[in-house]
């Protein structure tokens, strides 16, 4: 039993699980939107809010922090740039997760493309 146990499996060794989200992070911070599965998306949203406010935090530590995940000095680039100030004054929610009405060829999983939220509508 799964009790009280957070997150999914995702189907794959914790490694490989870790592996696949710090790509899709970077992924979608290079790229603003990317299409994947509903259970990675899910998961890919917890992570990524988490590395945007260590990027309007700012900071050496905070850098360092996101280092672990983020694995492309363009990406690094862009969450302590571009995404800082754009989610200067949001205080969470930055990215939007819509359903695709196709599904994936092979085991039928719902896919859905999550993006970053556009400018801050304040």
């Amino acid at each position: 039993m799964r009790h009280l146990k957070a997150g999914r499996r995702l189907g794959v060794t914790t490694s490989h699980s870790k592996a696949m989200m710090r790509n899709l992070v970077t992924s979608l911070i290079e790229n603003e939107e990317i299409t994947c599965t509903a259970a990675r998306a899910k998961e890919l949203k917890r992570l990524l809010d988490k590395m945007i406010t260590l990027g309007k935090n700012g900071g050496l530590h905070n850098q360092r922090k996101a280092l672990r995940v983020i694995k492309s000095k363009k990406a690094f680039e862009l969450l302590f740039g571009d995404l800082a100030e754009r989610y200067r004054e949001r205080p969470g929610g930055y990215t939007r997760i819509i359903r695709l009405s196709k599904k994936r060829l092979g085991d039928a999983a719902s896919l859905v493309s999550i993006q970053l939220i556009p400018e801050s509508s304040s």
